[in-house]
């Protein structure tokens, strides 16, 4: 069977920004490859109402998806409604459960905004008990008890909550598919206007692209990089596992 990969993020672009390139080179290598945003964006405009964008970020979500033959997993909640919350937590685990991956990408763990932060810790929690019998998830599903192996992507910008530079455990070059990872982005044509007023993020694509190009001078060895921690290994896999490594060997800086 391959290997099952599951990214899973807060928003709607925010795989694209800091996940993607690894996500369509281990797609390259032959994994299923799982795409899921946990909040509907909902609060990503100034110039609809929550349930016009929601609609409208969903689409290009599944747009993004769809040009990599990702799976996709519908959202959850709204906007700024990502709370640590059983809930919640019963919600991502039934989907965790549904897909039962091998690699699962996640936020960082202490990211400038608390959706993704949180989106983090909730992913997490759900790889974990994915085989616990007594917690319920919603809806239903049986536990499984495959390895899951789980990477942390950079904070959004590279900085942490304190803007303090995040240095990763390894890098991934992908320079061979940063045409992709930004046709994907480009799907999210909702954000550009939204992320220009909100945040200030001029041209958003240069924007990511610059994020991605700090991580390969810091690696010295590509143009474009992805930065990765790994989570500790305890309840989850085997201390050793490590199985991007064993994937993508040749893209590892």
């Amino acid at each position: 069977m391959a290997c099952r990969v599951f990214a899973i993020a807060a928003h709607a672009d925010d795989i694209e920004f800091r996940m993607a390139g690894t996500l369509i080179l281990l797609a390259k290598a032959g994994c299923e490859i799982h795409y899921m945003n946990i909040a509907n964006g909902s609060c990503g405009s100034s110039e609809h109402d929550a349930e016009t964008i929601a609609a409208i970020r969903l689409e290009e979500a599944k747009n993004a998806a769809d040009k990599i033959g990702a799976v996709f997993h519908s959202p959850l909640v709204n906007d700024i409604d990502i709370f640590y919350e059983k809930k919640l937590l019963a919600k991502v685990g039934s989907v965790m459960r549904l897909v039962a991956p091998d690699i699962l990408l996640v936020d960082g763990p202490l990211d400038y905004m608390e959706d993704h932060t949180i989106s983090s810790r909730l992913a997490v929690t759900a790889a974990f008990t994915r085989g616990m019998t007594n917690f319920l998830v919603d809806p239903p599903r049986k536990t499984v008890t495959n390895q899951v192996t789980v990477y942390h992507a950079q904070p959004h910008g590279n900085r942490d909550v304190l803007n303090r530079f995040v240095v990763p455990d390894f890098f991934i070059d992908i320079d061979s598919v940063i045409k992709e990872k930004s046709v994907m982005l480009t799907e999210h044509k909702s954000q550009k206007k939204w992320l220009e007023h909100s945040q200030g993020f001029d041209a958003y694509l240069d924007t990511m692209k610059g994020f991605s190009r700090e991580m390969g001078k810091l690696s010295t060895k590509c143009e474009f990089a992805e930065g990765w921690r790994y989570h500790n290994p305890l309840g989850l896999c085997d201390a050793d596992a490590n199985p991007i490594k064993d994937i993508l060997q040749e893209y590892i800086k």
